[in-house]
């Protein structure tokens, strides 16, 4: 069953994401990825978005409708992808931090180059799931080429820490981590847990 709960404030889409089926379909190869870890990222009141200084080239699909898919290069160096939540205009979006890979993961591992850590980081999720800037500004439920399903995986009450990897508003508890599912983050399930 295809998941299309995208619109809301932006922790509420966040945690209905944990244990969501993303799926794939790249060049006839179909992978998935159940989510288990996730952050939210607000608008003009989130000095740590890229919305906070308003549109712009590189931000333009975060202001777009609920469950628009943002992918943007990180550093120069890796593709992250986020899930548009709020409404139209207002640049809040979820990015996919890590997740326990399910199908396609022979893909997966040549995609990667490896055979450990394939989901663990939100660079090594879009990599292991062929996700790059072309798939930018995707409409998720239109299926196609990258969607969300219900994975019958249901996460007990996440972990919500500090986001990871950012300058400002670090102290926001806005990155959240599922724990029943098996999952281990590289960053550890239990960073200053509040």
């Amino acid at each position: 069953m295809v998941f299309d709960d995208f619109a809301g404030p932006v922790l509420d889409v966040a945690e209905r994401l944990l244990g969501k089926r993303v799926v794939t379909r790249i060049e006839g190869v179909t992978t998935s990825v159940v989510i288990c870890e996730v952050e939210g990222y607000g608008g003009a009141d989130d000095p740590a978005s890229h919305a906070f200084p308003g549109p712009r080239r590189r931000n333009r699909t975060m202001f777009s409708e609920a469950g628009t898919l943002y992918v943007y290069r990180s550093y120069g160096v890796h593709w992250c992808a986020n899930v548009v939540t709020g409404p139209e205009g207002e640049g809040q979006a979820v990015l996919l931090r890590g997740g326990m890979p399910e199908r396609g993961v022979e893909a997966m591992i040549a995609r990667r180059g490896r055979d450990d850590h394939l989901c663990d980081g939100p660079g090594k999720l879009t990599q292991a799931l062929g996700l790059d800037g072309g798939h930018d500004g995707l409409v998720l439920s239109a299926g196609r080429k990258v969607w969300l399903e219900e994975s019958g995986v249901g996460p007990t009450e996440p972990i919500r820490t500090p986001r990871v990897g950012i300058s400002k508003a670090t102290e926001r508890p806005w990155r959240l981590v599922a724990v029943g599912t098996g999952y281990r983050s590289p960053r550890g399930m239990n960073p200053r847990v509040l």
